[in-house]
């Protein structure tokens, strides 16, 4: 096995992903800027809902979030020129992290899949070839990586699509529910968007979604079947980015293909070099075992995250608790109605929040039925009034609907939101069980 990780390979498709992945995050962070998200997500908000424990990390003020993606944008074209690479793709990595953590109304699976490929990637030796830090310091150019790198980055992938896949094997996506609540919004787009209204689509969609992600990872790998898998995830993923417009997931998913291909196919196609040869004998560094041990629990907590929901009471799909981390995509359409009202304990007057004065449109939706962001709005509430001296209570009246479920409570309004801890590892109580079918 350790020959098997250590032996040396045609780097080629490492150097030319590095390539493509420098492009791919460079066009997400200036995007950011062009599109108006850093604006709306991160610059209007008066309050940001960070991921719980990491409130420490807060926009910065007037235009800094600009720059800060701007910087990034900056870093992922080194990356691609492969200039200072190691600092390069470090600093990337830490700052996408700190974006990542900043804020989760507009959560999205594919921003955690690429913050744990930033530091993965700073840790290769994606610069050792058509790159100009090995045209400045020639005695790192080489033409060969060990083994272990590919496969670690397949893995990954397997472990991504693989979960992505079991996690649809439930009613609503087997009975095509889900699929018509998703399309529905997608009516009025340009010649596609009655056809997206099909019956039939929607269980074309539903059956393909779960083959393929099942399968395309394993039918890659296979010479006979890597063909016809590339051309049906060109049409996966390009489908994808037209019909969700999920940013540049749909193209960093195609430019993993490069690491299912020969290496010496790839190199031939995207770095015009001659056929290289590769003495494959294996080289184990003198810290091998703590490199082994380091990607072997790595591999292990990738496997073990999306199956902590299952620790849980009550469904997933309801609580929320375990939700995100786990490759749990396009599962659930979630909306709810919800009152806060707050509670003077000195005096015992009552008054209603009005959400507006404190949050965004895509916040309050949020806030009306997940249940990190409903804590985190009393939370916020109980320091603002501590402003002006008074100590609060906060209760909700919420109703929240799943998919093509029906309206029930879904938090306790007799539990002073603002005086209970979140729990990260157990039951929050105050989430109401789910409605009985």
């Amino acid at each position: 096995m350790l020959d098997f990780l250590f032996k040396k390979i045609d780097n080629a498709q490492l150097v030319v992903f590095r390539i493509f992945y420098g492009l791919l995050v460079s066009a997400e962070c200036y995007g950011a800027i062009i599109t108006g998200w850093v604006r709306r997500t991160l610059v209007e908000p008066k309050f940001t809902f960070n991921f719980i424990g990491f409130e420490f990390l807060q926009p910065l003020p007037g235009n800094g979030m600009y720059f800060y993606f701007a910087v990034m944008g900056t870093l992922g074209v080194l990356i691609t020129l492969g200039y200072r690479y190691r600092f390069s793709a470090f600093a990337f990595a830490f700052m996408w992290a700190g974006v990542y953590l900043m804020q989760k109304t507009s959560y999205n699976n594919h921003y955690y899949l690429l913050m744990l490929l930033a530091f993965i990637m700073a840790l290769l030796p994606a610069n050792r070839d058509a790159s100009l830090d090995s045209k400045q310091n020639p005695s790192i150019k080489t033409n060969s990586m060990p083994n272990y790198v590919r496969w670690f980055i397949i893995v990954q992938l397997f472990i991504v699509y693989t979960y992505a896949s079991v996690a649809k094997l439930y009613g609503d996506w087997l009975d095509f529910s889900i699929i018509e609540i998703l399309m529905r919004s997608k009516k009025e787009y340009y010649l596609i968007g009655e056809f997206l209204q099909e019956k039939w689509v929607h269980t074309a969609i539903a059956i393909f979604g779960i083959l393929f992600d099942l399968l395309v990872v394993p039918a890659l790998l296979w010479k006979p079947t890597r063909k016809p898998a590339f051309i049906l995830s060109i049409f996966f993923h390009l489908f994808n980015s037209i019909v969700f417009g999920i940013g540049i997931f749909p193209y960093l998913a195609l430019a993993f293909i490069v690491f299912f291909y020969p290496p010496q196919t790839i190199r031939r196609i995207f770095l015009r070099t001659k056929e290289v040869v590769i003495d494959e004998k294996p080289e184990r560094p003198k810290n091998y075992k703590w490199l082994v041990g380091g990607m072997a629990t790595y591999l292990i907590i990738q496997l073990l995250l999306p199956l902590r929901h299952h620790t849980f009471p009550d469904d997933v799909l309801w609580t929320e608790e375990g939700h995100r981390l786990s490759w749990r995509m396009m599962l659930r359409s979630r909306s709810g109605s919800i009152s806060v009202r707050i509670v003077d304990k000195a005096d015992g007057k009552v008054e209603i929040v009005k959400l507006d004065d404190h949050l965004t449109k895509k916040q309050r939706r949020r806030v009306a039925c997940y249940p990190d962001f409903v804590w985190q709005f009393a939370q916020y509430l109980k320091k603002e009034y501590a402003k002006e001296g008074k100590n609060i209570q906060v209760f909700v009246t919420n109703q929240v609907k799943v998919n093509n479920g029906k309206y029930a409570p879904f938090i306790d309004p007799e539990v002073d939101l603002a005086g209970v801890p979140w729990k990260h590892f157990s039951h929050n109580e105050w989430i109401l069980p789910s409605p009985k079918p």
